[in-house]
């Protein structure tokens, strides 16, 4: 059986990945919209906010991920909480 260190760690871990992988995801979002704007703006038009958006919307999805629901985040956290009131004040009601 792990120890409740050992649990943490890889809890620590794993949150520490997903954070990282977002970092990455953003920093390649901006690089490449950055030359997508400029390639846009030496058209002449304004197509880049078309990717520049959808793009946006599957980051901010991502971060929500990582920061909102991970394990171990507050979201999580408070709902699971939620859950085992529930299920413990259900235990207790005599049937």
């Amino acid at each position: 059986m792990e120890t409740n260190d050992t649990s943490l760690d890889k809890l620590a871990r794993r949150r520490a990945k997903a954070k990282l992988g977002w970092f990455s995801h953003a920093v390649v979002y901006l690089a490449v919209n950055a030359g997508l704007i400029t390639l846009s703006l030496a058209n002449g038009r304004a197509w880049a906010i078309f990717p520049l958006l959808g793009w946006g919307l599957g980051l901010l999805m991502h971060g929500i991920a990582v920061w909102v629901f991970a394990p171990g985040g507050n979201m999580l956290e408070s709902m699971v909480q939620r859950e085992r009131a529930k299920l413990d004040s259900t235990r207790a009601k005599p049937w």
